[in-house]
């Protein structure tokens, strides 16, 4: 399901000037008996009903078609809902988390990202209710745009987002469903970044030669809540982001051609979308983690039993923490000094009954790296409020991240290991 989020105006980037190649197909460009410069007549103040509705996305299609080049084998149904709808239907986050999701809250605690106060289900459902303006459901093989006004009415730029990636489905893909988050990232980067890059050509247009519709007066979704949580905004908006820019590159490279090729070689891992030099030979390191656990303690019955998290997720770590510390637009520029020497991962999970741990490697592209990453790591433990226990060994007493954790550092090689006691450490996994 591919979903439009809430960039920020100021987020727009400056894509790449240039006439569009001519077309030599002259259905491109013409979609439902409209063409791509057709004025529609519809009237915006009371929302549209089924049949201008028809008429503006049949011709926003004609468009993305001038645009991109790529012609709708088949046109999708668009529905309007208001946010209210949208929390409701988006709702229910009760209930007893399953096996697998119980590993993947210890993923984003890991990442200080969701502490033992909140699960991801409910802290991603927080965030959604307040930032999804419309999503695209290949299964229903629908579009929903969220409304904020209060007649629902239809936003250009997430109805032309939310298009594209029908094109995407009927012509392109929407990659392999890759099992771990850095690689789920990078993909959906390719999406969600030339969806959004199309949006900002068919806005530039508008500005110049295109007659269209108005965008409604609240653009930015609802208004956030007080439980908001930045630092898991941070890592799913990077998709929309970072994917933009490298997009861009790859157009700037080769055009629509250097595009569509993405989708035959998505990137393997953030960094190499963070920065697009490194695609797509710069690999990620394959980082093991030997099973040294005792007694009561094991891995997740699961499969994978780990997960590899990137460079995007460890930016949004360091900066939803605050020792980044950036702030307005330039809090989504990923490429930051601390994590930046990402070379790869492996975070793995524990349990002992309803008691939680993991163990996390990470590999840097050279030591001091690894250090420059250790100094920040430690400062976050210190403002989350941690005291020193000695031998590299941390105890939180209080708070969402109350637990022990050992760091160390061997070469360009760092290992973090939690447990919810300082014994425990070392029957997760002892030193050496």
């Amino acid at each position: 399901m591919g979903r439009a989020l809430l960039t920020l105006a100021a987020l727009a980037l400056v894509v790449t000037a240039g006439c569009s190649a001519p077309l030599d197909n002259d259905d491109l460009g013409k979609e439902n008996g409209y063409r791509y410069d057709a004025d529609v007549d519809v009237t915006f103040e009371d929302g549209l009903n089924d049949s201008e509705l028809a008429a503006v996305s049949s011709r926003a299609m004609a468009r993305i078609e001038r645009i991109r080049g790529i012609e709708f084998t088949n046109t999708t149904p668009v529905e309007v809902i208001s946010r209210a709808e949208f929390r409701n239907r988006s709702g229910g986050t009760g209930g007893d988390l399953s096996e697998r999701q119980l590993w993947n809250e210890q993923v984003w605690e890991a990442l200080f990202i969701v502490g033992e106060d909140e699960t991801y289900p409910e802290s991603r459902s927080t965030n959604q209710g307040s930032t999804v303006l419309g999503y695209y459901s290949r299964s229903d093989d629908r579009i929903v745009i969220v409304s904020d006004t209060e007649t629902p009415k239809i936003n250009r730029d997430t109805l032309v987002h939310e298009l594209v990636h029908a094109l995407q489905d009927q012509q392109l893909s929407f990659g392999t469903n890759p099992q771990f988050q850095d690689e789920q990232l990078a993909q959906r980067a390719v999406t969600e970044g030339d969806a959004n890059y199309v949006e900002a050509r068919y806005r530039q247009r508008c500005a110049s030669e295109w007659s269209c519709i108005a965008l409604p007066e609240r653009t930015g979704g609802g208004d956030r809540p007080a439980d908001f949580n930045e630092a898991l905004f941070l890592t799913s908006i990077f998709p929309y982001t970072d994917g933009q820019r490298f997009v861009d590159d790859r157009y700037r490279s080769g055009g629509w051609d250097a595009v569509d090729a993405l989708y035959d070689t998505f990137p393997e891992s953030t960094e190499q979308v963070i920065h697009p030099e490194r695609y797509p030979n710069d690999d990620p390191v394959s980082v093991s983690v030997p099973d040294r656990s005792r007694g009561e303690w094991d891995r997740f019955d699961v499969d994978p039993y780990y997960d590899v998290l990137g460079e995007a997720s460890i930016y949004a770590m360091f900066q939803g923490n605050g020792q980044i510390g950036r702030s307005g637009v330039d809090r989504y520029d990923y490429d930051h000094p601390i994590s930046a020497g990402w070379a790869g991962d492996r975070l793995v999970p524990y349990r002992n009954g309803d008691r939680f741990g993991y163990v996390w490697r990470t590999e840097w592209e050279s030591t001091g790296e690894a250090r420059e990453f250790v100094r920040a790591y430690r400062d976050l433990l210190a403002d989350e409020g941690a005291r020193s226990l000695g031998d590299n060994r941390y105890r939180i007493d209080d708070g969402p991240y109350a637990d022990a954790f050992r760091v160390t550092r061997s070469g360009s090689t760092v290992t973090v290991v939690n447990a919810p006691r300082p014994a425990a450490l070392d029957r997760i996994h002892p030193p050496g």
